[in-house]
């Protein structure tokens, strides 16, 4: 592709490459530039890619798109904003695929993952739709699945995926958009016929910096839908999607002001049912995957489907045949009569929210096991803890992904939230003994809430990742009772 057609929509500050060459490849890591690629020199939080020009050019780089004109003699082109630039560059370079299917993007702190399965199970059994899905747990194309580092992937990766969906008969993607991806760029230049705010509560700020910042950038998506389904119950959702120019369908299950309403809210360890309105019509709406929340994705998803122009009923239908998600409420065999459930709640609203979901099923003591990634928002460490004493029977600190830091470090600042607390609480830093410790010390009736892992099936101990299953682990620990027992 020729040069210049990659960067025709962007704005150029200087330029002395020749606008005719022709481009093989878009790469912004320069240790895996090739022969005729473009190299995007983009500054990160950790390093400033403008550093590796040079190798770029080794390489056999053919020019370079940067911020700062390059100190080494190679064509390049100047822009004000290399990450944007990265992003429409892509999308150029691969036919702007995103164009060519229905795009589906879900944003918010809690929900998105559960959300996007919902989603994609409603477009496959009711418009018998090919769907892609981006996200948390990994990226799909239909039934196939394709590991991922990043709930949104780095631009270029995006776009590329984009165009293996398309090739691949995909009509529609279902996409979690996260607040990283919004204020890093990747998804500029993206067309949304549908954008879903689920809610906001705090995540992030080592990023962000505040509460409205953090709200700002998950604005941005709203400027690039058609339409909005919004969760009218969250504080947030005026600042987020008020004044946006899309067309908004609203969604609550608190007031009948909402254009989609859940009335009749029933709640049971199997899961919620509710009667969902919509103006005129009506229809009862069922989920196999129990909580408060359940409530908020099913209308979320009913919402994002009438925007599509999907029936209420058929909606409605759709959710009743959907199976839960991994790591989300996700219930794993015991041994007795007790229960565990693995769920990724890593944040202080997510796990209040789980939490206070599963007090009206608990028989007998609510446990929580959970920690706090190293390298992450400290803020949230005291807030988490003070969460879980308040709200569960029992409280178990143990070690999340501690990454650079030191685990009893973390735990101590967990700690500091459960002060003054009369909550009974073990300390456990090793996450396998205190898993292990549970199970030794389950009652009949518990529900014992393994926090903060769901999906992953790894642990990240300074730069290295772990495997560590937690459904292994109870599985594997219940074997060895069973063989002791015996």
């Amino acid at each position: 592709m020729k040069l210049e057609k990659l960067v025709e929509q962007l704005e150029l500050l200087s330029v002395n490459a020749e606008l005719e060459s022709e481009i093989s490849g878009i790469c912004y890591d320069s240790r895996l530039c090739r022969e005729g690629d473009l190299f995007v020199a983009i500054k990160g939080l950790a390093t400033d890619g403008h550093k590796y020009i040079p190798m770029a050019l080794s390489k056999g780089a053919a020019a370079v798109l940067c911020e700062e004109v390059p100190t080494v003699d190679i064509p390049y082109i100047q822009v004000k904003d290399s990450r944007l630039a990265l992003a429409l560059a892509s999308r150029e370079f691969f036919g702007n695929p995103a164009s060519k299917m229905t795009m589906i993007g879900i944003t918010g702190t809690s929900g998105k993952t559960t959300s996007s399965y919902l989603v994609k199970h409603l477009l496959e059994t009711k418009l018998d739709a090919k769907v892609g899905l981006v996200g948390t747990n990994g990226n799909m194309i239909g039934e196939k699945s394709i590991h991922t580092e990043y709930t949104t992937p780095e631009s270029r990766e995006l776009h590329e995926l984009f165009a293996q969906m398309l090739e691949e008969g995909c009509t529609h993607v279902v996409m979690e958009v996260s607040s990283h991806s919004l204020a890093m760029e990747r998804v500029a230049g993206i067309r949304y016929q549908v954008a879903e705010f689920t809610n906001l509560s705090q995540d992030h700020l080592d990023l962000h910096g505040t509460m409205e910042e953090y709200a700002l950038e998950k604005r941005k998506l709203f400027y690039q839908c058609d339409k909005a389904c919004v969760n009218s119950d969250d504080k947030w959702a005026e600042l987020i999607c008020g004044d946006t120019p899309c067309e908004k369908l609203s969604f609550s299950a608190q007031s009948d002001a909402a254009d989609l309403t859940a009335k009749d809210i029933r709640m049971a360890a199997e899961g919620v049912r509710f009667a969902a309105v919509h103006g005129d019509e009506l229809a009862i709406s069922r989920l196999a995957i129990p909580g408060s929340f359940s409530v908020y994705n099913a209308l979320g998803v009913i919402a994002v489907g009438l925007a599509l122009g999907i029936s209420l009923a058929d909606c409605c239908d759709a959710l009743s045949t959907a199976k839960g998600v991994k790591g989300r409420v996700e219930s794993v065999p015991t041994d007795g009569d007790y229960s565990i459930l693995i769920d990724y709640s890593h944040k202080p609203d997510a796990l209040e929210k789980v939490l206070r979901s599963l007090r009206p099923v608990t028989k007998g003591r609510l446990v929580v096991l959970f920690g706090c990634g190293g390298d992450r928002d400290r803020a949230k460490r005291p807030i988490m803890g003070a969460i879980a004493a308040d709200n569960a029977d029992f409280v178990i600190v143990t070690s999340d992904n501690p990454r650079t830091e030191e685990p009893m470090a973390i735990i101590d600042e967990i700690v500091v939230g459960l002060k003054n607390k009369h909550t009974p609480r073990k300390v456990i830093c090793d996450r396998i003994e205190a898993i292990h410790w549970a199970i030794d010390n389950a009652l009949p009736g518990d529900v014992i809430l393994l926090a903060g892992k769901g999906h992953e099936d790894y642990q990240i101990v300074g730069h290295t990742k772990h495997h560590m299953d937690e459904r292994e682990i109870v599985a594997q620990w219940l074997e060895k009772r069973k063989g002791a027992a015996d």
